[in-house]
Order: C-alpha cells, then structure tokens, then sequence
C-alpha cells in the first residue's frame, strides 16, 4: 500500500513550464474539454491552482475550446449513425455544455438520419413483421434517436423519399 502513494508523490511533480508543455502535447494529440484537461493534469501537477490559471489561458487565446469539443463530437457522431440523445450522452461524458450545439442539433433532419441507418441496416423495405418492427426501434432507439421519428423511419415507405 506504500508503494501507491509514494507512485503518487512521484507523479505529482510538474510545474510551471514542465506542466504547460505537457498541456501542449495533450492538446496536440487531440481536442479534451476543459473538465478532461483538467483531469489529466492535475494527475502530475502539484498545484491545482497553477492548472486552472493555465487552463484560463488556454481558453482566452482558443487552445482550448469546449465549442470546439462539441462541434467534433457532433459531427463524429453523426458519421456513426448517433442520434441526438447519444450525442447528448456523449457530451454529458465530456462534460461539455450542450448549448453550444444545440442550434446545430435542432437544423439537423433527424427523421432522414434515422430513416437512412434502418435502409443502411434493414433494406427499404417496410415490414409488418411484429418482432422484425421491434428489433428495428430498438435499433434506432440504442443508437439515440427519439421514438417519434423511429417509428416515422421504421414506416416510411421508399417513394417518400
């Protein structure tokens, strides 16, 4: 049990340039929000408080946008077949406001989106099989989507397009 704390001693020693050039090599790999970035660092800074100056800095001259953050995961997760809920939830996990995509959010054609990940994933083909109509919302349901535009997805025929 020593052992961990004294791991733990010896991991909390970055300051000062140290720390902020290890910000920089965290930022450079890929975008985290300000809640991640602050988690990473302060596992090896010794002062909090140093991390949330440097955090501030970060924020005023744009290193570190959570804007930024949130329009990545909207849009990564849209390329996955994600549905607004998933993207919510995904953003909840970053902790990241979703205010700022919310505008982006409400532009996007949801039913469209849903409609082409059960062609993608079903055929287009409308089924009046019970259990098949099933397996299909709870497709679109894991995957994020409202159940008022799953079940306009599930039953929309092909010439409505």
């Amino acid at each position: 049990m020593q052992n961990i704390d004294t791991d733990q001693q010896v991991k909390k020693t970055l300051t000062g340039a140290r720390l902020r050039s290890y910000a920089y090599a965290l930022l450079c790999k890929r975008e985290y929000s300000k809640a991640e970035l602050r988690e990473k660092l302060n596992r090896y800074a010794l002062d909090s408080e140093e991390v949330e100056k440097l955090l501030e800095e970060f924020s005023q001259y744009q290193y570190q946008s959570d804007q930024r953050v949130a329009e990545l995961v909207l849009a990564s997760q849209m390329r996955k077949g994600k549905g607004p809920r998933r993207i919510y939830q995904t953003l909840q996990q970053k902790q990241v406001d979703q205010d700022y995509i919310q505008e982006q959010v409400q532009e996007v054609d949801w039913l469209e989106q849903a409609y082409q990940l059960k062609v993608k994933k079903y055929g287009i083909e409308v089924t009046r099989d019970p259990k098949l109509q099933a397996k299909q919302i709870r497709f679109l349901q894991y995957r994020g989507f409202d159940m008022d535009v799953i079940l306009k997805a599930v039953r929309r025929e092909a010439q409505e397009e």
